[in-house]
């Protein structure tokens, strides 16, 4: 019999919006289950213990029920760890959770992309301001291979040959991995060299310090060429998150 409750659950909320005037809806992103909506039944109310714990980016210990499709939250503790990250970090944060909340299906567990992501926020929080764009890199990238949306990195696609380590190969959203153009501007490609370390560090048994390792060599050149094959297939021309950074820089 499948338990009725689900109990001592680490996970993150992503995101809540109101369910009424005094309860809330949580997407939390769950180690064992994934991505689950949870009902908070009074956590609006200044009394519940709800209240300061539902935060973005903080572990949290979670029970709540183990059928439908809304479940019922019934505990939530801070697991402790790292404090809130601020400024660009904290949105970072936030864009990191838009790619879950569009990118994931609910009920389907990825285990080892939710221990990469808490390994992200863990550097967003750490106030490291030059490890920010390496880890937001080696994040897009894994939650791409996680979720199916990544081809290997060390072989042409569509022609399924190896590549050259001094040819340069740009991603892109319909044809995967293909050999640059003559003409093309560097910042779109990489190296054979550098994609195929890439993959390698994808498949390392610690994945994300791998590839944290990797992207910091190339920031510059998967930064776009990422940027286009997330809205791809998050289906949008930009996600909310940039936008927003995108408008506070303007200011």
């Amino acid at each position: 019999m499948r338990p009725r409750r689900i109990s001592d659950e680490p996970g993150f909320v992503l995101h809540r919006y109101d369910w009424s005037e005094s309860s809330l809806i949580l997407e939390v992103f769950t180690r064992a289950h994934g991505r689950v909506a949870l009902v908070a039944k009074g956590a609006k109310k200044p009394s519940s213990n709800f209240r300061p714990v539902l935060l973005p980016l903080q572990l949290l210990r979670l029970a709540f029920g183990a059928e439908g499709e809304i479940r019922t939250l019934k505990d939530a503790e801070w697991a402790g760890g790292q404090v809130m990250p601020t400024g660009d970090a904290l949105l970072s944060g936030y864009y990191l959770n838009e790619l879950l909340l569009r990118l994931l299906a609910r009920d389907d567990p990825h285990p080892a992309l939710f221990d990469s992501y808490r390994s992200t926020v863990q550097v967003l929080a750490s106030e490291h301001v030059e490890a920010l764009q390496p880890a937001l890199r080696a994040f897009e990238l894994l939650v791409l291979r996680q979720t199916g949306l990544l081809p290997a990195l060390d072989t042409q696609t569509l022609a399924m040959a190896p590549l050259q380590p001094e040819g340069r190969y740009s991603l892109v959203p319909e044809g995967g991995l293909v050999q640059a153009r003559a003409d093309a501007d560097d910042r779109a490609s990489l190296p054979g060299a550098r994609w195929v370390a890439l993959e390698a560090a994808l498949n390392d048994a610690a994945p994300f310090h791998a590839t944290l390792r990797e992207a910091a060599a190339s920031m510059n050149e998967l930064k776009p060429q990422l940027r286009v094959l997330l809205h791809y297939h998050c289906g949008v021309s930009t996600l909310r998150t940039r936008q927003l950074m995108m408008d506070l820089q303007s200011l």
